[in-house]
């Protein structure tokens, strides 16, 4: 089986809708005093962010939800929408704040809310009929997650499931996830000696020895190229003080993801990108326009405090080394520059046999750096 991006597909993501609600009204069922935040559809099934007071929920707990869930879509009930004034809505889930947070965002009018047996919902929709449909599905797993993904406030339970509209289909989606974890590179790096993690770094991965003949191989490998494509190299501190940072924008925009360190009653923060260290080589010279295009290039070590139930593996970390080019030119120069670049990446894409696509970023109307 291929992996699965059930926002692609209509029909399951009504089906994985469903099957988030007929969640929240078995857990409902077992701690009655739980409250709910969002329940969306994912390319993976869905989730839903719900208060369980001091309760952590486990793997028994899961078992439990799910049985409760098959209780509940053996009954068979109808799953009804009906729309309520604003009012009516601030009425029924009085009780509930993160429902009320929801029902303040929403325009003046009419809402929808879905009702399935005791159990009733704010929602936009659509769903299937009956909770009968819900027959085949699986919760996968469960983790922290803070309300509106901000650390300063409550952390709340998050459970993932799965739905299909067969067994069969189920069970392959299953059987493709235990051959995943054959693959996982987590189980590769530890088995092949190349990395590890240690609980007094997390999100931080320590290369052993092998590892290392690996990452010196193609760091190798990435100085060969940019050397033959006319880059020069630097090296930038890891550490810089404030002062930079509020320069750049970063300290405005950003300082809730960088670490920082008192030294000498200054503060100082370690880098999260290279951007600034690159503008300091720039500045220290006075520079033509015959010198230009400069292309800098530094593998510059970077660190970024994520969220500690996102760390996974080398894939979401809090230090990683950031391939990064400075290219300073003319205007007449972009479009050359532009074009070389890419043919760069083409080349290093396609010795590894690795796919990828281009977006075009563009700044944002307000809250952006620089001129």
């Amino acid at each position: 089986m291929e992996p699965v991006n059930i926002l692609e597909n209509e029909h399951l993501s009504t089906l994985n809708h469903s099957a988030a609600h007929l969640m929240a009204q078995a857990v409902k069922r077992l701690y009655p005093e739980a409250k709910f935040w969002v329940g969306p559809v994912i390319r993976d099934g869905f989730y839903y962010d719900m208060d369980l007071g001091d309760k952590s929920l486990n793997d028994e707990d899961l078992a439990a939800i799910e049985k409760e869930m098959k209780k509940i879509a053996k009954d068979g009930k109808r799953i009804v929408r009906h729309e309520i004034s604003k009012d009516e809505a601030l009425e029924m889930f009085k009780d509930d704040p993160y429902k009320l947070d929801l029902i303040s965002n929403l325009e003046d009018g009419n809402i929808s809310i879905y009702s399935q047996g005791e159990f009733t919902d704010l929602c936009r929709g659509p769903h299937v009929d009956t909770v009968k449909q819900l027959k085949n599905f699986k919760l996968l797993k469960h983790s922290g997650a803070y309300w509106k993904g901000d650390s300063n406030n409550k952390m709340l339970q998050r459970v993932y499931g799965i739905a299909f509209d067969t067994k069969e289909e189920l069970e392959d989606y299953l059987n493709f996830l235990e051959e995943a974890k054959k693959r996982d590179h987590k189980k590769i790096g530890r088995e092949m000696n190349l990395f590890t993690v240690s609980e007094y770094a997390p999100g931080m991965p320590i290369m052993l020895t092998d590892g290392m003949i690996l990452r010196n191989e193609l760091e190798r490998y990435w100085y060969d190229v940019h050397t033959r494509r006319g880059y020069k190299f630097i090296k930038t501190p890891i550490i810089m003080s404030r002062e930079l940072w509020e320069t750049s924008g970063h300290w405005d925009h950003y300082k809730q993801n960088m670490y920082t360190t008192q030294v000498d009653e200054r503060t100082f923060a370690i880098k999260p990108m290279n951007c600034p260290g690159a503008l300091l080589v720039y500045n220290n010279d006075l520079h033509s326009y015959k010198d230009l295009p400069l292309r800098i290039g530094e593998l510059g070590q970077v660190h970024r405090h994520e969220a500690s139930g996102a760390l996974n593996g080398l894939f979401r970390v809090r230090t990683f080394t950031q391939d990064d080019a400075h290219i300073f030119l003319t205007p007449d120069q972009i479009e050359s520059e532009v074009k070389e670049v890419l043919d760069l990446i083409d080349e290093m894409y396609g010795v590894f046999g690795l796919d990828y696509s281009i977006e075009l970023s563009t700044r944002p109307e307000s809250d952006y750096i620089g001129t």
